[in-house]
């Protein structure tokens, strides 16, 4: 097995941890990888101290400090020239690229010794990981207090992603959705604030989509701050345990979005080929109305045809129909169509995670595909998009809130 040169360029030593036994050989068996790697985590370090963690909010220095790519770069190390891509630091208020001091001194660096490789590997072999860091520091004259934060960096992203205050934020709408990633279902929370951004709010790893957990799920977010008390546009496709903890925890506070392409696959689930041609087509055209009323009397038209055709795809259409015209009774359907009549907007966060998990090819342990995971969100964070017409969702939070309010008063009435 050989681990390309490309593959390890930017790596880190937490990278190496990671790997299966068979890639920490291979990368032992070359130097100078890894004293790339090692390098690559003391200018890590550097960079943390002026831009601040990866991907967090929270800049030191009043954000005067940005990361700004990579240059290309070498230190010496044995007599030989080490390539190396050296991070680059914008200064916003010189309007400048800022020189890593770190950089210069690592220039100069004695060679690694047969015996620190073994000391290396034994430290490997054994995962006593703190005192590999420790060892190679020392052989370089450097103090490795520093970087042993750094090799911790993902356990503390995950403590930070799980500990978010969320009570800054004005959240519209969740949308609660399962994935297989890292091997393993998971049930990610994803919130859409008012100004239109998407954050990742949670996730559980869960055998099923049962509203036990999920229930914990949702209230953990509540006491970090989750305000829904004057309601929330919930977005979830047709699992009833999603359904149920939904219901169960924000109560009549929850206004639900039922996903308008799980409920037409699965009432076409049901017919055969032709069948399906027809009533995609008619399903479409009724979804695809704008009025809530011409809607819902396309849907009950098709309900009552189906009858004669597959009563159990007539019943899948009639179960939570109202729920998937939510959007069409607020009279937002057209303007909020895109973004909250499916759950696209969580399937698409999905797909970004899955491609950084994608990384990993060997888990070892629950705790390392919750470090992961969190990592992924908070990286797919940076990339997402503002959700579409998010300069109107002053109006989609005022209708939620008339909404919960018209809720409420009929509870009471009934009561």
């Amino acid at each position: 097995m050989k681990v390309r040169r490309k593959i390890v360029h930017r790596k880190r030593i937490s990278w190496l941890l990671e790997q299966d036994i068979e890639v920490k050989l291979e990368v032992l068996k070359n130097q100078l990888d890894l004293s790339r790697m090692l390098i690559n985590e003391l200018l890590e370090d550097e960079v943390k101290e002026y831009t601040g963690v990866r991907y967090s909010h929270n800049k030191p220095h009043n954000g005067q400090y940005d990361r700004w790519g990579f240059n290309p770069g070498s230190v010496k190390l044995a007599g030989e020239r080490l390539r190396m891509e050296v991070p680059r630091i914008y200064d916003h208020k010189n309007k400048a690229s800022k020189p890593l001091t770190i950089y210069e001194k690592l220039k100069e660096l004695p060679g690694i010794d047969e015996k620190l490789l073994k000391a290396v590997l034994l430290g490997l072999s054994t995962r006593d990981y703190e005192q590999v860091i420790k060892t190679m520091l020392d052989s370089f004259g450097v103090s490795h207090s520093s970087v042993s934060n750094a090799f911790i960096e993902q356990s503390r992203r995950l403590e930070a992603f799980e500990s978010r205050d969320l009570s800054d934020y004005e959240f519209v709408g969740v949308f609660i959705d399962g994935k297989y990633l890292a091997k393993e279902q998971m049930i990610i929370v994803l919130g859409v604030t008012l100004q239109g951004d998407k954050i990742p709010l949670g996730f559980i790893q869960s055998a099923t989509e049962n509203s036990t957990c999920i229930k914990e799920l949702l209230s953990s977010l509540i006491n970090r701050g989750l305000r829904y008390e004057d309601g929330l546009l919930c977005v979830i496709d047709g699992s009833k345990g999603v359904y149920k903890a939904v219901k169960d925890v924000f109560d009549s506070s929850a206004v639900i979005q039922r996903c308008m392409w799980h409920k037409r696959e699965n009432v076409l689930s049901y017919l055969n080929e032709i069948g399906q041609e027809h009533y995609r087509r008619r399903l479409n055209k009724a979804y695809g109305c704008d009025n809530y009323q011409e809607a819902k009397d396309q849907l009950q038209s098709i309900i009552r045809d189906l009858k004669a055709v597959n009563l159990s795809a007539s019943r899948s259409l009639e179960e939570g129909l109202e729920e998937t015209l939510s959007l069409h009774r607020l009279g937002l359907i057209d303007t909020f169509r895109r973004s909250f009549s499916t759950t696209n907007c969580i399937e698409n966060l999905n797909s970004l995670v899955g491609k950084y998990l994608n990384k990993v090819k060997h888990w070892k342990s629950s705790h390392q595909r919750y470090r992961w995971i969190a990592c992924g969100l908070l990286e797919s964070e940076q990339r997402m998009r503002k959700i579409h017409n998010y300069k109107k969702l002053y109006i989609l939070k005022e209708k939620i809130k008339q909404e919960v309010q018209n809720q409420k008063v009929s509870i009471k009435e009934v009561a």
